[in-house]
């Protein structure tokens, strides 16, 4: 049991489980009732996204620097209280069961859920 940090609209991988759509919004041009069949998620969960301001510090990192920045200010939002129940929720459900989280981001390096790996596994999350 664990949770696989993929790249929503990516093909599904054998025993994957439940696909978790950690984004700000919905895929844009995709009746809702089609998400999990053209394979974006199963269900949206926003509340692990960045917030619009630091999602545009994200997408307008261009140096190490700015990079810095944006993972930072990412970190801290999902310290708040709700994120951070909601990362220990799923950390433990981790062990319990399979499922995934993404985003639509090509370049993982260069998107909120490398980050959000590193804080499953820092809440003690089987991450694959």
């Amino acid at each position: 049991m664990a949770i696989r940090v993929i790249r929503l609209g990516s093909p599904r991988i054998d025993g994957e489980g439940t696909r978790i759509g950690t984004v700000r919004r919905p895929p844009r041009g995709v009746p809702k009732a089609e998400f999990a069949a053209r394979n974006w998620y199963d269900v949206w969960f926003p509340e692990l996204a960045p917030r619009l301001e630091t999602l545009k510090l994200g997408h307008d990192a261009k140096s190490p620097q700015q990079w810095a920045a944006f993972a930072g200010k990412y970190r801290r939002e999902m310290s708040l209280p709700q994120a951070s129940r909601a990362l220990e929720l799923l950390a433990a459900l981790s062990h319990e069961s399979n499922f995934s989280v993404g985003c639509y981001c090509q370049d993982v390096s260069r998107c909120h859920r490398s980050i959000l790996r590193e804080l499953f596994i820092e809440k003690g999350a089987k991450v694959l």
